[in-house]
């Protein structure tokens, strides 16, 4: 090519590039908002800053460049580094001059200098390079770069900047922003990355390239209308598919795996809003279904441990035994113990047959997330609660109203003993069934006092109750207990001699759960429960039968009598355990008596009432094997920092 038609082409493409400037100033006119570019000495005026940083050459994603170190070159440019002077213009002339040695010589070399603040870049020298490059949609550009400190400060976007830096210091990378704080720790978890290892550059290489299809691929489907950012989409990505299964994506493959996971992006928008149902659904076939039928029910149940060993997977167990009693020659059900790789596990069943998953633990999630998003015409269950994810149902009980049951038994018997209590785990659900038990011991006895230990803690719980003076405790329920105790766990008393009598027991009946969801289900074809555009949590209670509470026939008539009275009325929703007055452990008011808590705010409970002693463990506190749990269930797991490997 002649320099004649090289200064031709440039030509062209200053006249292209000045009609992009031209157009965003229009733009902004519309919209009432600065056309030109950010000035750093404006941004900075009035701002808290502790110093400045030279951290050398850096590789500056292009859309980071937002403005000018001083004012006096910024009404040259457009706030995107497009021209804004004509084309007979000396600024024209050497900017053409410098697009047509980008043409002939191998391209534009020669770095730019740049104050960085707050991940934005201000250039002090390159401008016309920037433009160029610019126009070329040139995905970066070489700078070298001097940082501008922020003093650190509560304030969100100082909060998350800091954050950035510790994501800097180990993958050198900018570009990658979230919506909230935390961000950048949830992105190394999803890469199965720790907070102290240094990337090595072929990740930074692999991932630089990731990210830039993935966000062309965000925004071309639309991602600037939810208020997330494409790092934000890009870790809830990687918590179902992992980095290298991304890898091996083709472009098609990437694009339907981000498409069924859009109901979860936009979930996550809203503030992860959770449907509960109560009860059983009723749902009619359609007229296509009535005509030709809908196809026999095939019932996979994945176990993630053994239920010869595990209480939990036990009663579960049960609970699918008791389904297919109930269900016989109607539904076909198989099961899958303890298995080693759970998404082909599931995959397995479904190539047999199955169209209905029960996922009978909360850890089993991803898996039940990756399936779902693959089958869209299978009905996926996980045993879990308050999981803001479209496609998969939760499921779960309220075990808080036998709970109220049991403390109203234990009030009764106590006298003025203090009344031992033992928790699981600090996760959804169970600040409900503690407090449902203080208030239940209220109604029977106003001075009762609730001691509240935790098994997710060192120490023994029953021990430490007994020398604090408790000789009526609610051990954990039925079958939250190792199946070879053999005293039956629950409520109990400790007599004179030693003995335990048994005053009642919560109980946990899936099979009632299992039944009446495959009946619906039988009723309206397998994947009339799946919801694409919510996260539905069923959460049934005593008016189900899927919770109940054995009362011990040695139980006084007048116990057992009030607690049938209670068990009636809660069961008909005539009685409502939280409907008191109500204060928590600080003494502040939570309920004058005339208050109804939904269900979302029982489910999310993080606070104790009045008459216990005993607080919600932090989670550096807990064992470590109960660290998973807590993480994806907690109560305050928004606060939890992830870790490599939890998600």
């Amino acid at each position: 090519m002649t320099e004649e038609l090289i200064r031709n082409e440039a030509a062209a493409q200053y006249a292209y590039a000045l009609r992009l400037g031209k157009k965003y100033v229009s733009a902004c006119a519309a919209k009432g908002t600065d056309p030109y570019p950010e000035v750093l000495e404006d941004v900075l005026s009035g701002a808290q800053t502790r110093d400045t940083v030279n951290i050398g050459l850096v590789d500056i994603p292009s859309e980071l460049i937002v403005g000018t170190w001083a004012g006096g070159r910024k009404s040259a440019f457009a706030g995107n580094f497009m021209p804004l002077l004509e084309s007979n213009s000396e600024f024209a002339d050497k900017w053409i001059t410098l697009c047509a040695s980008h043409l002939t010589e191998g391209g534009i070399r020669d770095a730019i200098v740049c104050y960085e603040y707050l991940g934005k870049f201000y250039v002090q020298e390159g401008h016309k390079r920037v433009s160029v490059l610019k126009s070329y949609d040139a995905p970066s550009i070489s700078g070298n770069v001097t940082r501008v400190m922020p003093a650190p400060s509560d304030a969100p976007e100082i909060v998350q900047y800091y954050e950035f830096l510790r994501f800097y210091r180990l993958s050198g990378l900018y570009g990658v922003s979230f919506s909230q704080s935390g961000g950048y720790m949830r992105l190394l978890a999803a890469l199965g990355r720790d907070d102290h290892s240094v990337w090595p550059q072929e990740l930074r290489r692999a991932f630089i390239g990731e990210y830039r299809s993935f966000k062309a691929l965000f925004d071309e489907m639309n991602g600037e209308k939810l208020p997330l950012t494409a790092g934000d989409a890009l870790v809830m990505f990687l918590q179902v598919h992992s980095f290298d299964e991304m890898n091996a994506m083709t472009s098609a493959q990437k694009r339907a795996a981000l498409s069924a996971l859009w109901p979860d992006l936009k979930l996550s928008a809203q503030g992860e809003p959770i449907s509960v149902a109560t009860r059983p659904e009723q749902k009619e076939k359609s007229l296509l279904e009535r005509i030709f039928g809908t196809e026999k029910l095939r019932a996979a149940f994945i176990y993630d441990f053994d239920p010869e060993t595990s209480a939990w997977a036990s009663a579960h167990a049960r609970g699918q035994q008791y389904a297919q009693q109930q269900l016989e020659g109607k539904v076909d059900f198989v099961s899958c113990v303890c298995p080693e790789d759970p998404d082909a596990a599931m995959e397995e069943e479904i190539s047999h047959g199955a169209n209905v998953l029960f996922a009978t633990s909360p850890m089993l999630i991803d898996s039940c997330r990756r399936v779902a998003a693959r089958h869209k015409g299978i009905a996926v269950f996980n045993c879990s609660l308050s999981l803001p994810y479209a496609g998969v149902r939760s499921y779960y009980c309220r075990i808080y109203e036998s709970k109220f049951i049991a403390g109203a038994i234990a009030g009764m018997m106590a006298g003025s003993q203090p009344i031992g209590y033992v928790a699981n785990y600090p996760i959804m659900g169970e600040s409900a069934a503690i407090n449902a038990f203080a208030l239940g011991a209220r109604l029977t006895n106003p001075g009762a006092r609730v001691l509240l230990k935790w098994t997710c803690l060192e120490g023994d719980p029953i021990a430490e109750l007994t020398a604090a003076g408790a000789r009526v405790i609610s051990d954990r329920d039925e079958d939250g207990a190792r199946p070879d105790v053999a005293v039956r766990p629950g409520t109990y008393k400790i007599c004179e001699d030693g003995q335990l009598a048994s005053l009642c027991s919560p109980r946990w009946n899936w099979g009632i759960f299992y039944e009446k969801t495959l009946r619906s289900l039988m009723n309206a074809g397998p994947d009339a429960l799946r919801d694409e555009e919510r996260a539905v949590n069923d959460w049934w209670g005593l008016g189900t039968g899927s919770v109940d509470v054995d009362i011990s026939d040695s139980l006084p008539a007048g116990a057992k009598q009030l607690a049938h009275i209670l068990k009636n009325g809660i069961a008909t929703e005539k009685v409502d355990p939280f409907a008191c007055e109500i204060r928590m452990q600080d003494g502040s008011l939570v309920s004058d008596g005339t208050r109804v808590f939904t269900l979302e705010e029982l489910m999310r409970m993080d606070w104790l009432c009045d008459n216990i002693t005993g607080s919600i463990p932090d989670y550096e506190l807990l064992k470590p094997m109960s660290r998973r749990l807590v993480r994806l269930l907690g109560l305050r797991r928004e606060s939890i920092p992830p870790l490599a490997g939890d998600m």
